[in-house]
C-alpha cells in the first residue's frame, strides 16, 4: 500500500461547496484500470481523474477520467479541476499561459487568465452534431416528464461524452424538471449518449440559461455542474441559430436544485470553436493510500 497525493477539488466556483467536485489522484502512475475505476466508485464522485506523465512531449501531462462506472475521453469539469490540481501541486507550469493536457480525446489546451473574472479556460475538442429520429422525441419526453421545444429540435453532440440536448421554454421549466432516471438510462442506451442535457432561458440577472444535465446510464443520477454538456449546449447554440439569442460570449447556471450554483462561461468563436471557463478551488488536500 502507497500513500498517492490526492486533491478534491471544486469547480465552477470560487467558493468551496457550491460547485461540482472532482478527485484528482495526483500520483497516479502504477495503478492499473481496474483500480482506478474502483476508486472512482468510492469517491461516488461525477467524476475522479488520475494524473499520469505524458506520453506526448507536447504535453505537460496525461489524464484519464472516469465516472463511478466507465472511462471518459474527456470532461469538462475534470479538466479544469485537475489543471487547477497539477498548478497547485507543481506538477506543470503554464508555458505562455497555457497547459497542455493529454487525454482520450487529444490534446487539450488549458488557457490561464490573470486578473479575471474566471481563470481557467480550455478549448474543447471538436463538436459532432446528428439529428434524433423524430419517433424518438416522445420517449424523451416521457422520461423527463415534461415537453421540449422542437424548433430547432434536439440533437445528439458528442465532444468524447455524447449528450442529448434538448431545448426547454425558459429556466422555471427546466428547474421543475423530475425526470423518471430509469427511464432516461434505458434512453440513453437505446440512443449510445451519455446522457441527456436541457436548458433554458433566465431571466435572473445573472446568467443567459439554466442547464441540468442527468447521466444515470454512467452512475450519475444527476450532475451538478457539467462542463462537457454545456460545451454542447454551446455547440446546439451556434448550429442551430440559438447563439443569436444567448451571445457568443454568456454565462450558464447549473446545480440549484441539488444544493449547488455553479457558473459556466462560454465562448462561442465564429467558425464554431468552443471555450470552455470556469473557477476552481482546491477543498480536501491530502493522500489517498491504494
Amino acid at each position: 500500500m502507497s500513500a498517492r497525493r490526492f486533491k478534491q477539488v471544486d469547480v465552477f466556483t470560487q467558493i468551496p461547496f457550491l460547485g461540482n467536485p472532482v478527485a484528482v489522484v495526483l500520483d497516479a502512475e502504477g495503478l492499473d484500470v481496474a483500480q482506478m475505476q474502483r476508486i472512482a466508485g468510492w469517491t461516488n464522485l461525477s467524476e475522479t481523474t488520475f494524473v499520469l506523465p505524458p506520453t506526448s512531449p507536447a504535453a505537460d501531462y496525461r489524464l484519464r477520467i472516469f465516472t463511478p462506472q466507465a472511462e471518459l475521453p474527456f470532461a469538462g469539469h475534470p479538466t479544469l479541476g485537475s489543471a487547477h490540481a497539477v498548478l497547485e501541486a507543481g506538477i506543470a507550469r503554464a508555458r505562455d499561459g497555457r497547459l497542455r493536457q493529454e487525454c482520450g480525446a487529444g490534446q487539450v489546451q488549458i488557457a490561464l487568465e490573470k486578473d479575471a473574472v474566471v481563470r481557467l479556460w480550455l478549448e474543447s475538442p471538436p463538436t459532432r452534431i446528428t439529428a434524433v429520429e423524430t419517433a424518438k422525441l416522445a420517449g424523451l419526453e416521457q422520461a423527463l416528464g415534461a415537453q421540449v421545444e422542437r424548433d430547432p429540435p434536439p440533437q445528439c453532440i458528442d465532444v468524447g461524452p455524447v449528450w442529448l440536448v434538448a431545448r426547454m421554454a425558459d429556466a422555471q421549466r427546466v428547474g421543475a424538471l423530475a425526470p423518471d432516471l430509469a427511464a432516461v438510462a434505458a434512453l440513453s442506451t437505446t440512443l449510445g449518449v451519455t446522457g441527456v442535457v436541457v436548458f433554458g432561458p433566465a431571466d435572473d440577472g445573472l446568467s443567459a440559461i439554466h442547464v441540468r444535465a442527468f447521466a444515470p446510464a454512467h452512475g450519475v443520477p444527476e450532475d451538478p455542474v457539467c462542463g462537457s454538456g454545456n460545451i454542447c449546449v454551446a455547440a446546439f447554440a451556434a448550429r442551430t441559430g440559438w447563439v443569436d439569442r444567448i451571445g457568443r460570449h454568456y454565462l450558464a447556471r447549473q446545480g440549484m436544485q441539488l444544493g449547488r450554483d455553479g457558473r459556466i462561461a462560454l465562448r462561442i468563436i465564429e467558425g464554431g470553436q468552443i471555450w470552455l471557463g470556469g473557477d476552481a478551488v482546491t477543498c480536501v488536500d491530502g493522500t489517498l493510500r491504494v
